[in-house]
């Protein structure tokens, strides 16, 4: 498993970018891609957990969604993970 962790700025183009990004997750979910995403409370930012077998399909996923360039979004963290329990 992956987690990347998302750092938000309030811009109008990542509001408007943002329903599609969530569609695009639901169906990464769906496949089984996407674990878990949702933003932080404060809307500071986001934590998305991704089962993928390795780094460069992470990659491919995170290139899929225009959303990750938005202005007013940056990937703050990008970290391989082995959860105990889920």
């Amino acid at each position: 498993m992956y987690v990347v962790e998302l750092a938000f700025e309030p811009t109008p183009e990542r509001l408007a970018a943002r329903p599609a990004h969530r569609e695009l997750l639901q169906a990464l979910s769906g496949e089984g891609k996407v674990v878990m995403a949702g933003p932080f409370a404060d809307d500071s930012g986001a934590l998305l957990v991704f089962e993928v077998s390795d780094e460069q399909e992470l990659a491919g996923l995170l290139d899929q969604d225009p959303y990750f360039t938005t202005p007013g979004v940056r990937v703050a963290g990008q970290r391989e993970w082995s959860p105990i329990i889920y």
